[in-house]
């Protein structure tokens, strides 16, 4: 068991105080006090344990853990569906203590509308104020699942130091399919304005250079953590980012030359990418790749337990290298992440976050999970849409 030592940066850390929904999934209603530690949901599966940290999570910039929309959260009730949801949560940030809400918009219910002291906010400003990583189970098998998707994740991690990583990702796709357009139409037979290809290439260009540099930036950062921490109970890993921008940059390429080369890259490949249907080339097509440094083995190749602990040991090490950079660590999410890992990364895992001094959201179906956190977590009761705070029962 793990004494509390290690919490002393606790207060500085992000985190939520308060933490209130309505009508969200299976939670009617629900008004949960919360202290700086981590949080250990606990109970049975369709508890609601993931309805609630993916509430945790819509306070974060992007979809959610569950990347669902604003009509798939509506709370389901016998005569059909709650009209209206919410997610408030008063909360410490990197810049004090703020509100946030987000939920459904009275005037158009399937679309979702975010307040950060009661004003309208931007998904940058809640990534520079509330930075949050989170892993799932669908992280278990990152290594051997699909490219796009280490690069989703690889991109969240990106995130949570960079706020504007996400804003220039949403430029970037948002030209990039406008292109598309462009060239399909091109391809058969129409005239487009070639004026309007060369401004969202030149856009595309812009845009996929800052998030190629934001991604090298942040490997290196990530590479330089795993490399400094001591061996633990996770393994390191040896990281690769393989894209063409990206190794320009990494190689000490000026980010004005790479932009310009890129924009005729992208014309001289506009009849490609018209037949093809989607563009060919560019950091949307960036891969990562990972070895387990102790054994010389391909991430992709090692058992899932081990590629569980290969991705937890990124978020810990990606975590501890936001703090030395920001000054505190983001709100982590960690839903079923004590799930198949045996005494010793359970214990790892402790030790990890407390030295963080981060609220890390945590979910599991028994208690017993998480006994190597000592007093160091609060422990919250979830059944059928109601948490219950353990040591608010006396």
């Amino acid at each position: 068991m793990i004494d509390e030592t290690a919490n002393a940066n606790l207060k500085s850390a992000p985190g939520v105080t308060r933490l209130k929904l309505t009508g969200f999934r299976n939670y009617a209603a629900l008004d949960l006090t919360l202290d700086p530690r981590p949080v250990a949901l606990f109970g049975s599966n369709g508890a609601g344990k993931t309805n609630l940290v993916e509430a945790v999570s819509f306070l974060g910039p992007g979809r959610g853990v569950r990347a669902a929309g604003a009509d798939a959260v509506r709370r389901r009730t016998a005569e059909g569906h709650d009209p209206i949801w919410a997610v408030y949560a008063e909360a410490m940030t990197v810049e004090g203590p703020v509100s946030l809400a987000t939920g459904s918009d009275p005037a158009e219910p399937s679309r979702r509308k975010t307040r950060l002291d009661g004003a309208a906010t931007t998904q940058t400003a809640l990534a520079r104020l509330f930075p949050m990583l989170w892993l799932t189970p669908r992280e278990d098998r990152l290594w051997a699942g699909p490219r796009s998707d280490r690069m989703r994740f690889f991109d969240r991690l990106v995130l949570a130091g960079a706020p504007d990583h996400g804003s220039e990702a949403s430029g970037y796709e948002k030209a990039q399919r406008e292109r598309q357009r462009l060239l399909d139409k091109q391809y058969e037979g129409a005239r487009v304005d070639p004026d309007w290809l060369n401004a969202l290439e030149a856009e595309m260009a812009a845009r996929g250079v800052a998030l190629a540099a934001a991604r090298v930036d942040a490997l290196a950062r990530l590479q330089s953590e795993i490399d400094a921490r001591p061996d633990t109970a996770f393994p390191k890993a040896d990281l690769e980012l393989e894209g063409l921008l990206e190794a320009r940059l990494a190689a000490g390429e000026a980010a004005g030359v790479v932009e310009d080369d890129f924009i005729l890259t992208l014309q001289d490949a506009r009849r490609r990418d018209g037949a093809a249907g989607r563009s060919l080339t560019g950091p949307h097509r960036t891969e990562l790749s990972a070895r387990h440094r102790e054994k010389d083995q391909l991430a992709a190749d090692c058992s899932t337990g081990e590629q569980k602990a290969l991705v937890l040991g990124l978020a810990l090490a990606q975590a501890s290298a936001i703090a030395r950079v920001r000054g505190a660590a983001p709100v982590l999410i960690l839903d079923e992440a004590c799930a198949h890992l045996d005494v010793a990364r359970r214990e790892g895992l402790a030790q990890g976050l407390l030295d963080l001094g981060a609220q890390a959201w945590l979910t599991g179906v028994e208690a017993g999970l998480f006994e190597a956190f000592g007093e160091g977590v609060q422990r919250v009761r979830v059944e059928d849409g109601v948490a219950t705070r353990l040591d608010d029962q006396g």
